[in-house]
């Protein structure tokens, strides 16, 4: 999680953070997405979308990436503008998903007992232009997601 992003872009804005895996950091890591973008004029709706599939991505990598247990866990957030194309990724380096379809399946939850709704991946993949989901077993997840916004006026 330390290293460079490798895919660097001439003429793109990006911001990268590192926080501790604690619920209390989701409403941060939404709220600094939300700030970052503000240069785009983006509308309410686009705000909201974007604020709630990072809420998602950051809730997963805490709540099963790192089973909740994060007060010694990091949390990566990765974002570029590039033109009108808002890039995110969510990186943890937790347990990590066995069977990603599954997962992104709407309703299914891994922790049925907490009474999750098992609807965060279909709420990114709705409130965003692309998602895409790698998992290494035992080494962590990546949510990367890209929304085009509007044009600013």
């Amino acid at each position: 999680m330390d290293g460079e992003h490798s895919n660097i872009v001439d003429n793109a804005n990006e911001m990268r953070l590192y926080f501790s895996a604690i619920s209390e950091n989701e409403a941060f890591a939404r709220t600094a997405v939300a700030a970052f973008i503000t240069k785009l004029n983006p509308t309410v709706q686009e705000i909201t979308e974007i604020k709630t599939a990072v809420s998602e991505a950051v809730t997963n990598a805490i709540v099963h990436g790192y089973e909740g247990r994060g007060h010694d866990k990091r949390v990566q957030l990765y974002c570029r503008i590039t033109g009108r194309e808002l890039y995110i990724e969510v990186t943890d380096e937790g347990i990590g998903i066995p069977d990603i379809k599954l997962a992104m399946e709407p309703t299914y939850t891994s922790k049925p007992e907490q009474e999750r709704g098992g609807m965060g991946f279909a709420f990114m993949d709705a409130f965003m232009d692309e998602l895409n989901v790698t998992s290494v077993p035992g080494g962590g997840v990546t949510v990367a997601m890209t929304k085009t916004l509007g044009d600013g006026s």
